[in-house]
């Protein structure tokens, strides 16, 4: 089972006076990862001691809020100078709390502002508190954005959104949520998600309605433990219960999670490591299959050329598997609910493995979807529809826009051509294939109510809206 990262622990707080012990019960439900951030000076240099003594154990340096009216040029100067240990990933935990306001509101902000410079001045991410203070925070954040920001130093690879920082214990709107993701931040899923039996609160709405490739996990600890350990003081060991509570918001599996979230992590803070690339991986129980790279189109929403990363797995194969791999990675098809073609290129380039997979899949009792741009016809240069009669249980055919034009930019592809292609690839499709869906990604803008009867209503079939991150 994949690993797990605490991404906001105080370990450095009085409470914890065995580290170690606790590190060792952490480590015993898979938490391998722990980064603590500091609140003062006193605490900053606290959690860079701990990080050089334990190896995964890694530091933030900062003032909270609560104590800005602590901060001078001086002790700013020196988390500054402390931001460039090896082990420090982040300048936090910093932000604004008006709920106390045990600093004054402008203090507060002028302290904010100075260590995000410091932030940027050293290219790392922020780890932010925020309490009662949205539209200071929003408003702070757009500003110093829109001047600019530095990739985190730690990075190997370019990545399309730059992620900024993480929103640590989220507690705030889906509508700041949503205006914080679009900036580039994270969320931090504390122990509060797990708090009440349904998924009635703001928080668990928060959680049901984001893709997890914005979350981060954390405890908070000492603060804020879990059900069911409420009352008790909180610890890293305790992650795995936020991480199974995230897993029934998004209707995902705990794997899921813990795969998605670890590498948020690593995508954020440099912790851990870039997982391998795959030619098969599993989300939830359907098992998808990576054919290809390569591509007749170039979406402006789609990472086929960065990163290539889906739910944690990297899909950047180097090399096309064989039918026989293919094969051999599924084993028994009957494991899963479907057996999916797809990658992140577009799939039917390599129609013939498609078929000699897919006849291996029916004849062993499995069920099977295709996922693709509509092009198959043009690109192989006859009817492939036929061919798979019988071999395709399902198709997700990318609609994406209504209008020819506006799927030609999207989708990087000739106006009209290759629409009408589509077009007249799903229309068949319902001839050839049991189930038929077509898809739009929530890209914004898109008119996404004419899609949706678009796909309904003249073309009869089940219609998808794909999130976009």
């Amino acid at each position: 089972m994949t690993y797990l990262v605490d991404t906001h622990s105080h370990l450095n707080h009085e409470k914890f006076q065995d580290v170690r012990a606790t590190l060792e019960q952490a480590a015993s439900v898979g938490v391998e990862y722990i980064i603590v951030p500091g609140w003062d000076l006193e605490s900053s240099e606290r959690a860079v001691e701990l990080a050089e003594k334990f190896k995964n154990v890694f530091a933030a340096v900062g003032y909270h809020p609560h104590d800005a009216a602590k901060a001078d040029d001086t002790s700013l100067k020196k988390i500054a100078d402390m931001s460039s240990h090896e082990k420090v990933v982040a300048i936090g935990e910093i932000g604004l709390d008006y709920h106390y306001n045990l600093s004054p509101p402008e203090i507060q902000r002028k302290v904010f502002e100075a260590q995000i410079e410091i932030a940027r001045s050293v290219k790392l991410p922020v780890s932010i508190h925020n309490r009662e203070s949205d539209q200071d925070l929003i408003t702070i954040l757009d500003k110093h954005i829109q001047t600019g920001w530095v990739l985190p130093r730690r990075f190997d690879y370019q990545i399309r959104l730059q992620p900024r920082g993480v929103l640590h214990s989220f507690i705030s709107t889906l509508e700041i949520a949503r205006r914080a993701t679009k900036l580039g931040f994270y969320l931090g899923i504390s122990g509060m998600v797990t708090f009440g039996k349904s998924d009635r609160t703001e928080l668990q709405k928060v959680v049901a309605t984001f893709e997890p490739e914005y979350f981060l996990v954390e405890t908070d600890a000492p603060y804020l433990a879990p059900a069911p350990c409420r009352g008790k003081t909180n610890e890293p060991a305790f992650v795995p219960y936020i991480v199974d509570r995230i897993a029934v918001l998004q209707e995902l599996t705990v794997e899921d999670i813990r795969r998605i979230t670890s590498y948020n992590a690593y995508k954020l803070f440099g912790i851990g490591a870039k997982p391998a690339a795959k030619i098969a991986y599993q989300i939830r129980n359907s098992l998808y299959l990576n054919l290809t790279l390569r591509c007749d189109a170039d979406c402006i929403f789609c990472d086929r050329k960065g990163e290539a990363m889906v739910k944690g797995h990297n899909l950047h194969i180097e090399k096309e598997p064989s039918a026989q791999e293919l094969m051999n990675e599924i084993g028994d098809p009957k494991r899963f609910k479907e057996i999916v073609f797809c990658g992140y290129g577009e799939p039917t380039i390599r129609i013939d493995v498609i078929k000699e997979v897919a006849r291996y899949v029916k004849d062993n009792g499995g069920m099977t979807r295709l996922d693709t741009d509509g092009h198959g016809n043009v690109i192989n240069h006859r009817d492939i529809l036929p061919e798979v009669n019988g071999l395709i249980d399902a198709v997700s055919i990318s609609l994406n826009s209504t209008d020819p034009e506006e799927y030609g930019k999207l989708m990087g592809t000739p106006s009209g051509k290759q629409w009408d292609s589509m077009f007249e690839f799903a229309k068949e499709a319902k001839d050839f294939i049991p189930k038929v869906y077509m898809s739009v990604v929530g890209v914004d803008g898109l008119d996404i109510e004419s899609a949706k009867e678009f796909v309904e209503k003249k073309m009869g079939v089940e219609f998808r809206l794909r999130p976009l991150f």
